[in-house]
């Protein structure tokens, strides 16, 4: 949580000192000429995060294809361009998103959040009614197109909670602006997402609305009071009934993935760490995996970076984080060096949704945490997830054109 500047409160109640630096920073000659060196703009645009953006998206395009290949010709009559291909055009669709919402005025999002939202509370109720795939119903099938309404909700409640917290600011240390609307907002979604069920999703909306909170300056009593009380109903659901029974085997496989108890497969996690050891320092090399020859089951999925480690090894898969790491930070930068504080709201929840993903989804391949569904930004296959991260790389992207930085000519 931001610590509060005692003076400020003093004037007004819930003010966090995350935007009020801003303004007195810029004016310091030092300050500008240190951010200038950090930021190489043309046309308004940060070219470091727009390259890292691209180097991600390359890279997870030759991992996937190369982790998903013989998948593909086992499952689709012999095409093994058929994962690729799909996902070439996802991206090419997300690229043309991105560079076009990167001229979009991000300010106008918070005068239509409200439709937003609502279009993704019915798709979520919608997707109640569709047929069944892998145990869950997480899509809108609609002829040969697909998608999964729970991409729309993170980024639906992202916008929400940035409207809103813009909006009521300076009462968010009270309890009918400060966390009343949120929850509004996050129950309904929450049941939702569990009636299909999609517990990562759920994991994730819940940890995006806590941080998101926390930056407007809820007060820790309130957190205490609502949210902690959501996360300790789960997890006693989880771990001490059987109302959420695949989530019971879950974790039962992952406290002993060789020796699971009778009827929990875990199949999937051992292939994945066969692959990770495999690796190596260096790795198979690109292409040379051997795990991916119909024992990981569906490795371009969620199990991506274990082919990764598998084929670069462990430097390969430790200059991927770096990478993420770099794109996060960078991202964090330009938001907290946003126009407005409805900026840097939107811009912190769109790169820490990146973040969550990324640190849930190594933390999974590699045994750390139950396995959860959550797939690797870049990487995993899946084309609603990549337009909807594409377009929202490009909202960040238009968050720096406004940036108050000076811009080098």
């Amino acid at each position: 949580m931001i610590k509060r500047n005692k003076t400020e409160n003093e004037k007004v109640k819930g003010k966090s000192r995350l935007f009020e630096p801003n303004a007195k920073r810029l004016k310091d000659p030092e300050f500008k000429i240190k951010q200038l060196k950090s930021f190489n703009r043309r046309s308004g645009m940060d070219i470091p995060f727009l390259s890292l953006i691209l180097i991600l998206l390359t890279i997870g395009l030759i991992m996937m294809f190369s982790a998903s290949y013989p998948n593909a010709f086992y499952r689709h009559k012999n095409d093994s361009f058929f994962f690729i291909r799909n996902q070439a055009i996802f991206a090419t669709i997300g690229l043309i998103s991105m560079f076009f919402v990167s001229r979009f005025k991000y300010e106008n999002l918070k005068f239509i959040h409200v439709p937003i939202f609502i279009l993704s509370f019915i798709c979520l109720i919608i997707v109640l009614f569709m047929p069944k795939l892998n145990n869950a119903r997480r899509w809108i099938m609609m002829g040969p197109i697909n998608f999964q309404p729970s991409e729309i909700t993170k980024f639906s409640v992202i916008l929400s909670f940035a409207s809103i917290i813009d909006k009521n600011f300076e009462k968010m240390g009270t309890f009918k602006y400060g966390i009343l609307p949120f929850m509004v907002i996050l129950m309904p979604n929450i049941v939702l997402l569990a009636l299909e069920p999609h517990i990562s999703c759920t994991l994730i909306v819940i940890l995006l609305a806590t941080i998101m909170l926390f930056i407007g300056g809820i007060k820790l009593r309130w957190f205490l009071y609502t949210l902690a009380p959501i996360v300790f109903a789960v997890l006693y659901l989880v771990i001490f009934t059987d109302k959420l029974t695949y989530a019971n085997k879950r974790i039962a496989g992952w406290l002993d993935p060789f020796n699971p108890p009778p009827g929990v497969d875990t199949w999937q996690n051992k292939q994945g760490l066969y692959a990770i050891g495999s690796g190596g320092i260096f790795g198979l090399g690109l292409g040379n995996s051997r795990q991916k020859y119909l024992y990981l089951p569906e490795p371009q999925n969620d199990f991506v970076f274990a082919i990764v480690c598998e084929e670069l090894g462990f430097i390969g898969a430790v200059v991927i984080l770096l990478l993420f790491a770099a794109l996060i930070w960078r991202g964090v930068t330009i938001a907290v060096l946003a126009k407005d504080r409805f900026g840097t709201l939107l811009g912190l929840g769109l790169i820490m949704q990146v973040g969550l993903q990324v640190i849930l989804n190594v933390s999974v391949v590699t045994g750390t945490t139950p396995n959860t569904g959550i797939e690797l930004p870049f990487f995993s296959y899946g084309g609603t997830a990549l337009l909807m991260l594409l377009t929202q790389m490009g909202l960040i992207l238009s968050i720096s054109r406004g940036s108050n930085i000076e811009k080098i000519r």
